[in-house]
């Protein structure tokens, strides 16, 4: 399979930002704002009916409490909006860099944010070292979950805004004083609450929860994020303290959920040999670590976190067994793999390391969430439709994952150069059993969801999907047979991220 000419550049963007935003990660003293890969955010609609979305944690607006909006007559907004006269009028190069900086969409530069983060945190631990809560493994299904759950607290948080925003009706401020001196579009787009603020809010407290050794710094960028929308003249500081508020109480209770969904336990060594019987799988056919010095499987009951998607169940959407270690189909799939092993062409060398996003990368997770983010610029959807399209393909994609470790851990498949040690691969081996793919699962629950919102790109995401799968073939860590039933698996949970955005309103 050939990619074309536009994977290479995909591939070339998403180095150069990963790189960038990294290297902000390791200086808080750097300069934010002085990237500017992407532009200004001009919706091309405001999504007005948006708070009558459907939200996923069934966010209840009466139980959400904001400061008071002031009359725009008063004396303290006309106050407010002085002091936006004054600074829009003297703003500084380093103000306008940033406020140019978040203009680009709080939702996708919050996003591209955590994908930094999870790159930072993406190394394995010393084997044998106690567990270091401050220095979470980012492998991918934490990483899977940690997309979702900001993406989550974004969406709901912003839906509730804009309920807010309709009901109290505060317009711009620059409809109210024409001395403002926008850096930003003119928007027709209530104030009161800041979608920015409620962004920068939730994500920073989600991204805390997960990365508690970020504070400070997360505390930094989120600062930034408001502050640019008075430097901008986008934003009174009322409200940004409102929008803080909503983020804030929004993020508790996506926290909360975190808090019970089971990945606490999901490391578990010794539970997980029980829950899943190992021994009723003869030694001879079963996985093993391949990693020296020895390190136990990863996260083996991943596959009991709680999922998103309702109608998920990891036992009832099981695929079925693989085939046994002694049948013509595991040998032959398995010769499939010594032939490309012995044989690897250039072209199957790049696709494999195109997407193999090991450590210290974004993960794959992480990939779909950068070729959802170019979807979106494109489109220059709003930032509540914007945090729509996370939300729904993360949720989908942690669902996959959970689904694909289950069965990972029910089945314990060797992988290929376990069974055959003359098998050269391509990539790193990853420390949990073969069946299914995990590349595969996440890829087509993202590509089947992404091909839904974005139908004129389907072609390409779906063949994405199936490139992304292939990879694993090529870089001889997985049988053909496990990427196809990922594949199946992963695209079932794509139709039911589907299904929610049909009935969620926002169509």
């Amino acid at each position: 399979m050939k990619s074309s000419n536009k994977a290479y550049v995909f591939k070339w963007k998403a180095a150069i930002m990963l790189v960038i935003t990294f290297s902000l990660l390791q200086s808080c003293d750097e300069d934010i704002p002085s990237i500017k890969s992407l532009p200004i955010l001009t919706p091309t609609k405001v999504d007005e009916t948006a708070g009558n979305w459907k939200t996923v944690l069934n966010i209840n607006a009466s139980s959400i409490s904001l400061p008071t909006a002031e009359a725009i007559s008063s004396a303290a907004y006309q106050a407010e909006l002085a002091e936006l006269v004054s600074l829009s009028t003297n703003r500084t190069a380093s103000q306008t860099n940033t406020a140019n900086y978040w203009a680009a969409g709080a939702v996708v530069r919050w996003n591209e944010i955590a994908r930094a983060l999870v790159a930072k945190y993406n190394i394995a631990p010393v084997v044998g070292a106690p567990a270091n809560p401050n220095k979470p493994f980012s492998n991918p299904p934490f990483a899977a979950r940690a997309y979702a759950l900001l993406s989550v607290a974004q969406y709901d948080a912003l839906v509730t805004s804009w309920k807010f925003k309709y009901q109290i009706n505060r317009p711009a401020p620059a409809s109210s004083n024409a001395s403002i001196k926008l850096l930003t579009p003119e928007t027709t787009l209530p104030s009161f609450p800041s979608e920015h603020a409620v962004v920068a809010e939730a994500s920073r407290k989600v991204l805390e929860f997960l990365f508690p050794a970020e504070k400070e710094y997360l505390q930094k960028l989120a600062d930034e994020n408001k502050n640019s929308r008075k430097w901008a003249g986008a934003n009174t500081q009322s409200d940004l303290d409102a929008g803080t508020s909503l983020g804030s109480q929004v993020a508790t209770l996506a926290i909360n959920r975190a808090k019970t969904d089971r990945m606490s336990q999901a490391g578990s060594q010794t539970t997980f040999i029980d829950y899943f019987n190992i021994a009723r799988i003869a030694e001879s056919d079963r996985w093993i670590s391949l990693e020296l010095p020895y390190r136990p499987p990863m996260l083996p009951l991943y596959g009991k976190v709680k999922p998103w998607y309702d109608s998920v169940s990891a036992f009832a959407a099981l695929p079925p067994a693989p085939p046994s270690l002694s049948s013509s189909e595991f040998k032959n799939a398995l010769q499939e793999v010594r032939t490309i092993a012995d044989n690897r062409t250039r072209e199957q060398w790049r696709i494999a390391d195109f997407w193999a996003d090991g450590a210290g990368t974004f993960t794959p997770p992480g990939h779909w969430n950068l070729i959802a983010q170019e979807l979106i610029v494109e489109a220059k959807w709003s930032e509540v439709r914007s945090a729509r399209v996370f939300s729904l393909m993360n949720r989908a994609v942690m669902d996959a994952g959970i689904l694909c470790w289950y069965a990972k851990y029910q089945y314990y498949l060797p992988r290929p150069s376990q069974v055959d040690p003359a098998i050269k691969t391509a990539t790193g081996i990853p420390n949990f059993p073969a069946y299914t793919s995990g590349h595969a699962s996440f890829s087509a629950a993202a590509a089947t969801l992404l091909a839904y919102l974005f139908p004129s790109n389907a072609g390409q995401l779906l063949n994405q999907a199936d490139e992304a799968a292939l990879s694993r073939l090529y870089g001889g860590i997985h049988y053909r047979f496990d990427n196809d039933r990922g594949k199946e698996c992963g695209a079932k949970i794509g139709q039911l991220a589907v299904a929610w955005a049909q009935a969620d309103g926002a169509n």
